[in-house]
């Protein structure tokens, strides 16, 4: 009995992977083709755009740019000056000090000239306490408004700036990472051109600033970083921004916007109560509340996405760094599909609920823990002596040139839409990167996934400390280099 008990299991997990394997081919086959749509039509639209207009529209939206900054001296000035000189006319910068405990504040105060005021601002979304907020008499620093408030977090730093915010669009944003001069007139388009849906929010794509050049807050010259991780990082980027995020984007399934940089209508944001500063994944909890609270009110919406790199930020190349980076992005991922598990294969929420809430859970959540009893299965396999060669191996050939196939895919939009690795020693790194990355980093991603899950199941909380070491000129490269060679 228990004989046959097992050996029908081994028939069902067969069956159960075979079907998961064709599934996995038929997915991302279908998202080639839906990016390579829709990003035909955007270069088609956007080619003879004239994002001037924007500027000068008396109809295009004001912009309130949201950065927390925690323990950011060291490049607070130049940020807070790269913010407050974006092409836009109506726009704010609200910096928001969440409890620094260096010297993020006084810097502030002594570049712009700030003062306390007497700010009036209505809190109608509860965050930590607010210690005071600075302007400065300076008109040269006009846009600039400066928060400091007991320390809360992320989310609770960007719910301070929401109170305290003016205009109709909230920019969300890393303190440290490099706008383009352009950014904010290329992300409100989408806001100001659609007419049968309401826009709710737009994301954009994020570049990979590791050994590039930098000057004056503006990405001067591409390279491809050193590393084998910061490459690795450069494809999979491509992969989720370019090909992932534009076929979401075709099918109006958007579950998610980079924290990093995402624009969001403030009527709604507040409609939803601002971010939820319980969860690690705050940036994802956010747009899927904002989407089922359209989908329960029954109202046309649409959530967008621009792949123009208009957005720069540095990634970690510490192994250690990069896998808690990793685990705080699955436990996020874990935390918001549990919140809003009402959703998940509801066919109310329309796409939301019957496509991208199964996508999310199959192909993010569980990717990891279905890679483990895949392998656990095939060791089974060969211990009871059912385990074939040839078949394992068509698979496996079949998952790696799939692989292969998307990722190569994914760095060619990159060249074909913006070309901005023109070094064509970049390229090759690139390719050898594509080729080695299943075999040497995919096996780290799937551990970092599940030690989310495990952390995640224990109660672990928390972002973990991310270490950069900034952005660096042709000068001061140069500087580094030569100091080396006298070493």
């Amino acid at each position: 009995m228990y004989n046959f008990l097992f050996y029908f299991l081994i028939e069902v997990f067969g069956i159960f992977f075979m079907i998961l394997s064709f599934s996995v081919i038929i997915v991302y086959l279908l998202i080639m083709i839906l990016s390579a749509l829709e990003m035909r039509d955007f270069l088609k639209k956007n080619k003879f755009a004239d994002y001037q207009d924007i500027i000068t529209s008396p109809i295009a939206p004001g912009v309130s740019i949201l950065a927390p900054a925690f323990n950011e001296a060291s490049n607070i000035v130049q940020n807070a000056k790269s913010l407050m000189s974006l092409h836009y006319g109506r726009f704010e910068v609200i910096i928001i000090n969440d409890g620094s405990k260096d010297e993020t504040l006084q810097k502030l105060i002594d570049a712009f000239e700030l003062k306390k005021t007497d700010y009036a601002f209505e809190p109608e979304i509860e965050t930590q306490a607010i210690r005071g907020i600075y302007k400065s008499p300076n008109k040269s620093y006009r846009r600039l408004i400066v928060v400091d408030k007991e320390n809360g977090g992320k989310a609770d730093a960007l719910n301070a700036g929401i109170n305290i915010s003016q205009m109709e669009l909230l920019a969300c944003i890393d303190v440290d990472c490099i706008l383009s001069s352009d950014s904010i007139t290329r992300m409100v388009r989408p806001f100001m051109e659609e007419t049968n849906k309401k826009v709710i929010a737009v994301g954009g794509a994020i570049g990979i600033a590791n050994n590039c050049d930098v000057k004056d807050g503006t990405v001067t010259k591409y390279r491809a970083p050193e590393s084998s991780l910061g490459r690795f990082q450069v494809v999979e980027y491509c992969r989720a921004f370019l090909m992932g995020r534009m076929a979401w984007s075709r099918i109006n399934g958007l579950m998610l916007i980079s924290g990093a940089f995402g624009f969001f209508k403030r009527d709604l944001v507040m409609a939803v109560g601002g971010y939820f500063p319980k969860t690690v994944g705050e940036d994802m909890e956010l747009v899927v509340r904002m989407r089922r609270y359209m989908e329960e009110k029954k109202i046309p919406y649409k959530v967008s996405f621009i792949p123009d790199p208009l957005c720069w930020t540095e990634v970690p190349e510490d192994e250690d760094i990069l896998s808690r980076q990793r685990n705080r992005w699955m436990r996020g991922t874990i935390e918001t599909l549990q919140l809003h598990r009402k959703i998940g294969f509801n066919t109310r929420f329309g796409i939301l609920g019957t496509i991208s809430y199964p996508f999310w859970s199959i192909f993010e959540k569980f990717a990891p823990i279905l890679e483990l009893v895949g392998l656990l299965y095939t060791l089974v396999l060969v211990l009871i002596g059912d385990f074939s060669a040839l078949y394992f191996m068509a698979l496996l050939l079949m998952v790696f040139l799939l692989s292969m196939l998307v990722s190569s895919f994914s760095v060619l939009y990159e060249q074909i839409a913006f070309n901005n690795y023109k070094d064509k020693k970049d390229l090759k790194r690139l390719i050898w990167l594509i080729l080695l990355e299943p075999f040497i980093i995919h096996p780290k991603v799937v551990l970092w996934g599940l030690r989310g899950h495990i952390d995640f199941i224990i109660g672990k909380g928390g972002w973990g400390k991310m270490i950069r070491t900034g952005f660096k000129t042709a000068e001061d490269r140069k500087n580094i280099n030569s100091q080396s060679n006298t070493v």
